[in-house]
């Protein structure tokens, strides 16, 4: 334990804003086949370095078949909250679950970018005694502890009860157990985030593990059995207080992001599929009155293709749908970055006005037709997926895989692991950086980023910006 507070905890977004320049980027390896096991790549994002864009350290697990997704630090600026902080924590321990295994590591990353270490796994049954949840995905580091959200309920497939939040002791990491005391309507899970002073959480919907575990359904996806609902929680109380149904033909409601000065009451959801015309969307939720609203504010068209250039899971379409599978919002809440997977491009979106963002920028490479090249001259497989922003918004950061089957089924064959970084100018547009281009190991695939010191899907603040 720190004598003091950690200088990567900022009490307002402005103040990280100021922070110093990340030199280390922190990414998921996966063995889509588990014929190895999954890692973690650490990745020099220093520009004045002569290992710029390099893997300089590899941390390999113990285990084959953990299939890594989603991963968080154990403490962010939320530790400086006024009401039950632990304001003497280290930005330290990376919590790294596995979304096929429901094993959790716990990495310890202090002492220099070849440190990286494993300080303790939490194997699955501990995972399933105490909570009875399954598929760890999304991890928040609160004032009070970790929240990993799931997606499996108990049972071998994953459908015995609902899938939801568990809470895990921010020093210990014991599994203490379920967060939700009434759930409401709630009976899916995917992402979660909050506005803490104002004491809300938000919650998004995927699928049930039969759903995504083997791939897309397509009979669940075009009779609309996927996700479609954004659940709102007292957060103290840990009480579902409203539930917004978005429609059921905008499947898969994922990513929620909250504007991150917590005088603002709003954020954003993405949507992967319009399943009426294969638009992805972008909706703003935000709370006024006493109850929360839900209104879509810009979509993203399919773009028409051959039918021989599809997969077969799209043929019947002659259409590229954009596939929105993630997005993330500057620390200024200024632009929202849009990842369409399925078209191979990554959006800009100027969003100082919530209810009208405005498209300010957009990259292309990889996509399912398209193939765009990354402008090194390489193939960048898939399309840009899991994105992250550097605390003062000036760099994002992308990688290309979604999930192991889904990947197979939109993209056949192996297109190889790939992180890029885009350059943001003054009044926003995106210019892909030539020189940064991350070589993975052999048979491996990337998802996601977290950034040394923190990060723009990472960090939650208590206190407003100046």
């Amino acid at each position: 334990m720190n004598l003091r507070p950690d200088p990567t905890f900022y009490p307002s977004p402005k103040l990280a804003m100021a922070g110093p320049a990340e030199t280390l980027a922190y990414t998921l390896m996966l063995s889509p086949d588990a014929s190895q096991p999954d890692g973690l790549a650490v990745v020099n994002v220093n520009p004045q370095s002569a290992e710029y864009g390099q893997i300089v350290h590899k941390l390999i697990m113990p285990n084959k078949g953990d299939e890594f997704h989603h991963f968080g630090w154990n403490a962010c600026s939320s530790a400086l909250s006024p009401l039950s902080g632990h304001a003497f924590l280290e930005r330290r321990y990376l919590i790294i679950p596995g979304i096929r295994s429901s094993r959790i590591y716990v990495v310890d990353v202090k002492g220099g970018p070849t440190a990286a270490k494993i300080h303790r796994i939490i194997e699955p049954e501990e995972v399933f005694a105490k909570t009875g949840y399954s598929r760890p995905h999304t991890i928040h580091c609160g004032p009070e502890g970790i929240y990993v959200s799931t997606l499996g309920g108990g049972g071998k497939d994953g459908t015995d009860g609902p899938p939801g939040i568990f809470i895990m002791d921010c020093e210990t990491f014991d599994v203490i157990g379920r967060y939700e005391i009434d759930r409401g309507p709630q009976d899916k899970q995917y992402d979660f985030w909050w506005n803490l002073p104002r004491d809300y959480m938000v919650s998004s919907e995927w699928g049930l593990p039969p759903q995504f575990e083997g791939g897309v359904v397509p009979e669940d996806l075009l009779s609309n059995k996927y996700g479609h609902r954004l659940h709102f929680w007292d957060l103290r109380a840990r009480k579902n207080v409203q539930t917004i149904d978005l429609g059921e033909n905008h499947q898969m409601a994922l990513e929620v992001r909250p504007a991150h000065d917590p005088v603002k009451e709003y954020g954003f959801c993405g949507v992967v599929v319009d399943t009426t015309n294969l638009e992805g969307s972008i909706w703003t939720w935000w709370r006024e009155g006493g109850k929360f609203h839900a209104k879509k504010t810009a979509t993203i068209p399919p773009e028409p293709a051959k039918a021989d250039d599809l997969p077969p899971l799209l043929k019947g379409f002659e259409a590229v749908p954009p596939l929105v599978t993630d997005i993330d919002l500057s620390l200024d809440d200024r632009f929202l970055y849009v990842s369409c997977w399925g078209t191979g491009e990554m959006r800009q979106y100027d969003v100082s006005d919530p209810m009208n963002p405005k498209l300010a920028g957009s990259v292309h490479v990889g996509g399912i037709v398209r193939q765009a090249k990354h402008p090194s001259g390489n193939a960048f497989g898939y399309g840009p997926q899991m994105v992250e922003i550097s605390r003062d918004g000036k760099r994002v950061y992308w990688t290309n895989s979604l999930y192991s089957t889904w990947d197979d089924q939109f993209y056949p064959g192996d297109r190889g692991a790939a992180m890029v970084k885009a350059d943001v100018g003054k009044d926003g547009g995106l210019t892909l950086d030539k020189k940064f281009w991350v070589e993975f190991p052999k048979g491996y695939r990337a998802h996601q980023i977290r950034l040394e010191g923190g990060d723009c899907s990472t960090d939650s603040f208590c206190y407003p910006s100046a």
